[in-house]
């Protein structure tokens, strides 16, 4: 069986903006993350496991307010318990104010925001799945 895979699209609110210039907090893509992750893990065990550690974070441009991001994760190793992950997170969409309120481009290009991986768990008593 190929690696579990996830994908997740939404667009940032003002409530998810966090400092000036509606600039969202990088930890809005950690959450986007923890969600992935969860539905891999359904996926994989038929259990959401837990969030144990990220490994790295790179977080390699700006998300704003009004942006679409589309959060993607793959299981890339699995154990006993452990399930070792990556995720990467892409502004699919752009708002356009300097043209109208209303105005946005879908990106020619997806703009990567964010990168990690990370490990999860899943007791053996609560795994339901081979996979």
């Amino acid at each position: 069986m190929a690696n579990p895979t996830s994908k997740i699209r939404l667009r940032m609110s003002q409530a998810d903006a966090h400092y000036g210039g509606n600039l969202v907090d990088g930890a809005r893509m950690l959450q986007l993350f923890g969600d992935v992750a969860t539905e891999l893990l359904i996926i994989q065990d038929g259990d959401e496991g837990l969030f144990c550690a990220y490994d790295s974070v790179e977080f390699l441009a700006p998300v704003f307010s009004g942006d679409y991001i589309e959060a993607v994760g793959e299981i890339t190793h699995v154990g006993n318990t452990s399930r070792k992950m990556t995720f990467e997170a892409r502004k699919v969409i752009a708002p356009r104010p300097d043209i109208c309120d209303s105005a946005a481009d879908v990106l020619e290009e997806p703009i990567v925001v964010c990168r990690a991986t990370g490990t999860c768990v899943v007791p053996k008593k609560n795994q339901r799945k081979n996979g």
